[in-house]
């Protein structure tokens, strides 16, 4: 009988010493719910120019949205999209304001090179070395992954 008792204070014990250390089991979490989330930003730098927002929505399998972005040419590009498992993603991109184009940057011609002046008059090319086994070849693949080989003829 003492025995029996010693064995269920001890499972006790250590059923509460797992309770404190926080092992205690706890209900499964639901992966299967329905995704909901709603989020909006809008980005407008006087420095640089920059100016964007974009707002969008989740109900289930359901997204819908539209941003807005400021294009190198001064046009105003909006987007309004939508997607769901039955449409896909579909988009409605429309364009607001009016293009400025810079003038062509004007270059001035090059200026004329022309060759240095002679010493002596007269020219020379340097000196032609003839080598008896030839010059050196070498054959290689630039990112070949691996497959790419050297191969030198040194002539010897």
């Amino acid at each position: 009988m003492v025995s029996k008792f010693a064995v269920a204070l001890c499972a006790l014990v250590a059923v509460a010493a797992v309770a404190e250390a926080g092992y205690v089991a706890h209900a499964p979490a639901d992966y299967h719910h329905v995704p909901n989330y709603s989020f909006e930003y809008g980005v407008a730098d006087a420095h640089t120019g920059d100016k964007k927002s974009q707002s969008e929505t989740r109900h289930g399998d359901v997204v819908k949205g539209h941003y807005s972005l400021v294009e190198p040419d001064g046009t105003t590009r909006t987007v309004h999209y939508t997607a769901d498992a039955h449409n896909g993603f579909n988009a409605h991109v429309t364009k607001s304001g009016h293009a400025v184009h810079a003038a062509p940057a004007y270059h001035a011609a090059a200026p004329a090179y022309h060759a240095a002046p002679l010493a002596y008059g007269y020219a020379h090319a340097a000196p032609v070395v003839a080598h008896p086994h030839g010059a050196p070849l070498a054959f290689a693949t630039p990112l070949g992954y691996g497959h790419g080989f050297a191969k030198i003829n040194r002539g010897y």
